[in-house]
């Protein structure tokens, strides 16, 4: 698992377009946030997603991308993002390597069976690269609104 002050471990993933997204591009430039979730379309993820698009604007306002990562593919993405609205680039994992380098594929108990899969999480990451917030197994109740809180903290 990853720690505040880590660099942030770079990767090129395909976004709903597949167009290709690269981490490095934003370097020198933007903050970013990194938000794993489960699974396009639950109730919970739905939700969590579209707090963080509702307040895509708030994030640009202080020079931060947001952007979800999963490891389903583009084309799940692509509906899932159209259905419900959604601005904030979703990126496809579908091998899960990204995952693995962030820590957030992970094992878990499910009905007596050891099965894994992606722990809700959040990076914050600086213009720098580094890893300001590595927050795992988060609430995605108000999630969008404490990251916006972190990043807010990075400009001043």
């Amino acid at each position: 698992m990853l720690k505040n002050g880590d660099q942030a471990p770079t990767f090129s993933l395909p976004d709903a377009d597949m167009e290709t997204v690269d981490l490095a591009a934003f370097r020198n430039r933007n903050h970013v946030v990194l938000m794993f979730y489960p699974k396009d379309g639950t109730p919970c993820c739905t939700r969590e997603v579209t707090d963080f698009a509702d307040h895509e604007d708030d994030f640009r306002k202080h020079g931060c991308i947001v952007l979800g990562i999963n490891r389903e593919d583009c084309l799940k993405h692509q509906d899932f993002r159209d259905k419900e609205g959604i601005g904030i680039g979703l990126l496809s994992d579908a091998e899960g390597t990204v995952c693995q380098q962030y820590g957030v594929w992970q094992a878990r108990e499910v009905e007596g069976q050891q099965k894994f899969g992606i722990v809700r999480s959040t990076f914050v990451i600086d213009r720098n690269g580094l890893i300001r917030h590595a927050l795992y197994n988060v609430n995605y109740k108000g999630h969008a609104l404490e990251v916006l809180g972190l990043v807010k903290e990075l400009n001043s």
